[in-house]
């Protein structure tokens, strides 16, 4: 599966990621270039193309990792809801979709509504849309006592 296909893309949505998970996750892509190359190739392009915030001004209504994501696809439309899980915690039978997979890097950053093309295993390009996005509340940043 080869996924250079980006070029052949038409506009892609735009994506938001924080700070703290867009460092982790370069990291992760960069890690995989060898073992995986067209999927850490196809994150790195998602997360160049990121809006980077600040962790404390992360929207919860936006997939970032451990959400639990409802999505269309558009191809076969089915409808499924997965959690959006690193490498080391994926499952499929449990749901747990690892960033690493195509599906994976296609959602990160994405919004309710927001349509994206992802390259399917078998070399064709699907559409997905995200339906909703459940986050865990962030626990607050401890604040200075005085």
């Amino acid at each position: 599966m080869s996924l250079q296909f980006a070029d052949k893309l038409p506009t892609r949505p735009r994506i938001v990621i924080s700070e703290s998970e867009h460092a982790r996750l370069l990291a992760l892509a960069d890690k995989a270039e060898k073992r995986a190359p067209d999927i850490a190739e196809f994150l790195s392009d998602e997360l160049s193309r990121a809006e980077i915030v600040r962790d404390t001004e992360f929207d919860p209504n936006i997939v970032r990792m451990g959400s639990r994501v409802t999505y269309l696809d558009e191809t076969t439309g089915r409808t499924r809801t997965v959690t959006l899980v690193y490498p080391d915690e994926a499952n499929i039978a449990e749901n747990r979709i690892s960033i690493l997979t195509p599906i994976g890097a296609a959602l990160i950053g994405l919004s309710p509504s927001q349509s994206i093309e992802w390259p399917q295993p078998d070399g064709r390009v699907g559409t997905i849309k995200v339906l909703e996005v459940q986050n865990d509340p962030v626990p607050a940043a401890n604040e200075e006592t005085k």
